[in-house]
């Protein structure tokens, strides 16, 4: 009798040994910590740089692996272009306009743009930038935050004649966490391009 009660109760018993086995060992692994996002690996090229000077009102220097494409005939927009990285399907979109008692209203509207960002970001951090040699002054917007449409814009200026725009923008869904790498990278070649800037007599 006893033995038929022993193999009665054999595998009940051994199935809830396995349980609080498990259960012990589940429940005192307090060292689990979630691993952290990854993302794909981006390979960058080395920094260099050509000339950009043409029938424009300004030169620059700009990178060798980015592409210069202008806007055309339209007369409004003469001198805009928009300076692309085919790799990461990134664009710097430059607007260029004459000043001519207007300075205010274009500085405004260049902070409208930016401010068209701030739902998006987690911190913009604005710097001035002056060059009194090259006589080139301006302001730079680092916008930041993953949904972010626009992580840089900036603006130029000579205060007297010269207004340049910039926005760098990418074509795919915001996640300025994961192009990270590639924000930092076109943030160099556009402080290259600021350092370079050279305006020429209208």
């Amino acid at each position: 009798m006893r033995y038929r009660l022993l193999t009665k109760w054999k595998m009940p018993i051994r199935a809830l040994a396995v349980f609080s086995l498990l259960s012990f060992f589940s429940c005192n692994n307090n060292d689990y910590t979630p691993k952290p996002r990854g993302y794909f690996r981006i390979d960058l090229p080395e920094h260099q740089y050509q000339s950009f000077d043409t029938t424009f009102p300004f030169a620059f220097e700009y990178p060798v692996y980015a592409r210069i494409r202008t806007k055309g005939p339209d007369l409004n927009k003469k001198y805009w272009f928009n300076m692309s990285y085919p790799d990461y399907n990134g664009t710097v979109y430059f607007s260029y306009k004459s000043v001519n008692n207007n300075l205010g209203q274009l500085i405004n509207d260049s902070h409208e743009f930016v401010d068209k960002h701030i739902p998006k970001a987690s911190a913009i951090d604005e710097r001035i930038i002056t060059d009194r040699k090259r006589n080139v002054f301006g302001i730079s917007w680092e916008i930041s935050g993953s949904g972010a449409a626009s992580p840089y814009q900036f603006i130029l200026t000579d205060s007297t004649s010269h207004f340049l725009r910039g926005a760098l923008y990418f074509r795919n869904e915001p996640n300025n966490d994961s192009l990270a790498p590639v924000i930092n990278f076109v943030k160099k070649d556009i402080h290259h391009l600021m350092n370079t800037l050279k305006w020429k007599n209208k």
